[in-house]
This record gives structure tokens, C-alpha cells and sequence, in this order.
């Protein structure tokens, strides 16, 4: 397969969302963080252990993992953007047993067998041949490694992801739908596609079990600004300024009722996925 679509990734990652996603740090792993936290709980890490964190992003879950392996292990984080990077970099500045490279997974050299898991929050749905890929990364975990993420179900299951741009859709162009199977957010929804893609990269013993919470970035001014900067809707509203008022305005009703003690929270939909390479 061509690699164009890692290509485009690798723009999209450094050149478009991140420095947006870079901005909006804070709230962004708040939202996630729960989600994180519940795929970490299926990986089960133990102090000493080597741990390659596949998507860290701005490497919130690497600093989880390197405290979880302390004392004696070690925690590699591996992103396409390099403009996250930095920041997961700054975090990281005072804790020890964590580093991070600039690398597409799916073809990056990571030496062979030599970590005792992988995993991944949101950062396995983006590559151009995702077989391939985890047969890369399966080749960097030692025989009986085990591999944990954690990954979006179906769109319509996940007000999450949709509620601000179903409330916008009246007022603005109906977006390109996506090709099937092509890198996103959604790319792993089905369940079967997950065991197929995990078998063809060499893992074995797969589970994917649902996984249901309510989880939010904050307070509901904080969640409107970060709709109307993230993903679609924020691409959208940067190509039809005249729209963005009322976008804004119905975008602030429909999330309005879901604000409470704890902030803005919707319904989230996930897999927890785990796997282990063959002994």
C-alpha cells in the first residue's frame, strides 16, 4: 500500500491539529484521561517493566505509564507530530524512566523485543496499513508481551465526538463522508475488524470488550471553545466564518444541558482492546 496516507497524517499531525491540539492540552486530556486510565487497568503495568506507548500525543499517558513502571523501567513515546512531542518533552523535564521519538509506528525500526507491552490511548486508528503496522510493532515486544488500547466505538454511539457537530449540521455544507476503512477516529469500530487486523499483525489471545463512561473537558465555556477548534467542525467553521455565530450559539444550546457540578459531561463509547504476541 501506498504510503500517501501517513504522509498525509504526518502534515495533518504537525501542521494542522497540533499545534491546536498542543493549545488545548488541559482540557483535552481531561477528557481522555478516564479513558486512558481504564485501558491502563486492562494492561496491568509492573515496576521494571519497558513500555512502548504508540500515539503519546502530548504525552500525558506516557508520565502515567513511567510512574505505574518506577523504579527500574522505562517508557518510550512514540507520535507523528513532532509539535506534540515538544510538549510531551517540556512535561517530562523531571521524571525519569521516559523518552520519546518522532516516528510513524507502522514502518519506524524499534529494536526488536524489546518491550514487555505496548499500548495506546486513541493513537492506533490513523495508520495507512494497520496489519502492517501492528506486525511492526509485535515485532518490538518480547515473546508473551502484551498489548492494551483503548479506541472509539461507533459515531453514533459517542455524543462525545458528535453532539457539537450534529447541532451545528443545519447551518453549515454536510462534510465528505469517510471512506471505509480509511485512517480516523472511527477506524477500529468494528469489533471484527480490530481481531482481524491484530491476527494479521501476529497477536493472539484478542479481547475486545465495551467499555461506557461519561467524560468531559470542563466547564461549558471550555468545551465550546474546544469544539469549535478540534476536529471537523473547527476545519468547517475556519471555512465559513459567516456561519460561526450561529454555529456557536446552537453548539452552546446543545451542550448547555449536560453541564453539571462536574462540568460538560457526554456519553462516551470504547473498546477495550488487549492481545498478547505469542510466546
Amino acid at each position: 500500500m501506498s504510503e500517501a496516507p501517513n504522509a498525509q497524517q504526518a502534515t495533518y499531525w504537525n501542521e494542522a491539529a497540533g499545534p491546536t491540539w498542543a493549545s488545548l492540552q488541559a482540557p483535552l486530556d481531561r477528557q481522555l484521561a478516564p479513558l486512558g486510565r481504564a485501558a491502563m487497568a486492562a494492561l496491568l503495568p509492573r515496576p521494571g517493566e519497558r513500555i512502548l506507548d504508540i500515539g503519546c500525543g502530548a504525552g500525558q499517558t506516557s508520565l502515567d505509564l513511567a510512574r505505574a513502571v518506577a523504579p527500574g523501567g522505562e517508557v518510550m513515546g512514540a507520535d507523528i507530530s513532532g509539535t506534540l512531542l515538544a510538549v510531551a518533552r517540556d512535561r517530562a523535564a523531571e521524571l525519569d524512566g521516559v523518552r520519546f521519538v518522532e516516528a510513524d509506528a507502522q514502518t519506524h525500526p524499534f529494536e526488536t523485543g524489546r518491550f514487555d507491552a505496548v499500548f495506546s490511548r486513541f493513537g492506533v486508528m490513523f495508520f495507512a496499513d494497520p496489519a502492517a503496522a501492528f506486525a511492526n510493532i509485535q515485532r518490538a515486544v518480547k515473546p508473551g508481551g502484551r498489548l492494551a488500547f483503548v479506541c472509539w466505538r461507533r459515531p453514533d454511539e459517542n455524543p462525545i465526538m458528535t453532539l457539537p457537530m450534529a447541532a451545528a449540521a443545519p447551518f453549515l455544507p454536510p462534510p465528505a463522508p469517510p471512506e471505509p476503512g480509511a485512517p480516523g477516529p472511527f477506524a477500529f469500530a468494528d469489533p471484527d475488524r480490530i481481531r482481524a487486523v491484530l491476527g494479521a499483525g501476529g497477536f493472539a489471545d484478542i479481547t475486545v470488550t465495551p467499555h461506557d463512561e461519561k467524560v468531559g473537558a470542563g466547564d461549558l465555556d471550555t468545551v465550546l471553545a474546544m469544539t469549535l477548534k478540534v476536529g471537523p467542525l473547527g476545519a468547517m467553521l475556519r471555512d465559513h466564518p459567516d456561519k460561526r455565530d450561529t454555529v456557536i450559539a446552537a453548539v452552546r444550546t446543545a451542550l448547555a444541558p449536560h453541564e453539571g457540578p462536574d462540568g460538560v459531561k457526554l456519553d462516551s463509547a470504547t473498546w477495550i482492546v488487549t492481545a498478547r504476541k505469542p510466546a
